[in-house]
């Protein structure tokens, strides 16, 4: 199949991925409450719709806007966050039609045959739908919607209960270190600016956690008055739980003295203990690391046990793996991805995805949270879409891995998330190491 038929395919696809994300709602529900987290969904469909006409038909294809209101209703670099409820939005049908107008003049226009410069635009839009399809879902837990009836017509609806599977997976692996190739290397595919290039940096030997922090180990820094103590905490860490009166995980409940229950978008269910803890924003993860005497992977440390292979003798592979367990692309087997699951699996779950240093699930389930700022790699060169990562370098922190609703097509092992260290509605937990 050629580059422009897999675009078509994928573009369609996405846009089908994201109407069910959203078309059950109700106008009200498309709206929302104002939150400082999310946006109101009509805007942000719309946002998708236009990101991807400014990128392929405007820039690249110099066509007239569809919309002569499209960029002050919909480019967020300059509509302010908190003015967006306030915005003469299209209706909901309008707004689809805009949506549908968009997608056919990218299929039609790749009917003509596109270099690989021009195909990078189609991509960046394609993966930038992906990454709001992710926000619409931690959007609708956020906001306590039901699940989505995602593909009702051929299979059941995804459960309020995600199916778990496995078992526990206590215990840390030996990472041996060295000198390590951080970032992507030119013959990759499609890479954004904040991965490019790869350079070397020196890693010092560290054991690794087999598998991410699970509930009943995140519960145990609860009771034992985790939240209370402040020699656990730094101190902005300190001052946003005393700000937010945090006690526990944002969407958990205490029904009884030994018994936890969960918020999954809007059903309450009993805490998973072999589930990784889930919504806990980078202040929590380190101060469950002080607690436990561990501490957060820098993000050399991730991606060197994710992806690197090791000789007989021990010295590092100079081949990077695509992914933990190889090249291959992502597998239900292998990794939780795609909303497969309708949530987290147990923390032992899928082996065949396991990394070659013996890690389970860096791919899938769960993002997690690196000790690291978010920062340019040495020579950093800004893309044409110049607000994707040069405004929020030294503001964030760098999460890694992808989560149960992170489309496989975006993740792999050089990808890096970012969010400011307060969030809590992300899909993140987090992994634990020690020198």
């Amino acid at each position: 199949m050629s580059t422009a038929a897999n675009l078509i395919d994928q573009l369609k696809e996405a846009r089908s991925r994201t109407l069910a994300l959203v078309e059950d709602l109700t106008d009200e529900q498309l709206m929302g409450p104002r939150l400082e987290i999310v946006n109101p969904l009509l805007w942000e469909i719309g946002h998708v719709a236009w990101f991807q006409e400014k990128w392929t038909l405007r820039h690249l294809l110099k066509k007239e806007p569809i919309r002569e209101d499209g960029d002050r209703l919909y480019d967020s670099m300059a509509v302010a966050h908190d003015t967006r409820w306030d915005l003469p939005l299209p209706s909901r049908q309008e707004t689809f039609r805009y949506m549908e107008q968009v997608l056919a003049g990218m299929i039609e226009s790749l009917q003509v045959p596109k270099t690989e410069e021009e195909s990078y635009f189609y991509r960046l839009a394609l993966l930038h739908e992906d990454m709001h399809d992710e926000a619409f879902s931690y959007a609708r837990q956020t906001l306590s919607y039901p699940p989505p009836p995602l593909w009702a017509q051929d299979r059941e609806e995804i459960s309020a209960a995600p199916q778990a599977e496995g078992a526990p997976l206590s215990g840390d692996v030996e990472v041996a270190g060295g000198t390590f190739l951080l970032g992507a290397t030119p013959e990759m595919p499609f890479v954004f600016d904040n991965e490019k290039w790869s350079h070397p940096v020196q890693v010092k030997p560290f054991r690794v956690a087999r598998a991410a922090t699970s509930c009943a180990e995140f519960a145990a820094f609860v009771e034992e008055g985790g939240y209370q103590r402040r020699e656990w905490w730094s101190e902005p860490g300190w001052r946003w739980r005393e700000q937010v009166g945090a006690q526990h995980p944002v969407y958990w409940k205490r029904e009884s003295a030994d018994h936890w229950t969960r918020r999954h978008f809007n059903q309450y269910l009993r805490l998973e203990e072999n589930l990784p803890v889930l919504h806990v924003n980078w202040y929590e993860a380190e101060a469950y690391c002080r607690w436990a005497g561990r501490r957060l992977l820098t993000e050399p440390e991730w991606e060197m046990a994710a992806s690197q292979s090791f000789q007989l003798d021990g010295t590092i592979s100079e081949a990077k793996r695509r992914f933990p367990w190889g090249d291959e692309p992502p597998t239900s087997g292998r990794a939780n991805l795609d909303w497969e699951a309708g949530g987290c699996v147990e923390v032992g779950a899928l082996e065949e995805g396991d990394s070659p240093s013996g890690c389970r699930q860096m791919i899938g389930n769960v993002w997690e949270w690196t000790a690291s700022d978010f920062l340019p790699y040495p020579g950093f060169v800004v893309d044409p879409y110049k607000d994707y990562s040069e405004p929020w370098f030294g503001t964030r922190k760098v999460l890694r891995g992808g989560c149960w609703t992170t489309r496989s097509r975006l993740i792999h092992n050089i990808w890096r998330n970012y969010y400011t260290p307060d969030r809590r509605d992300v899909w993140a937990g987090f992994r634990t190491a020690r020198t």
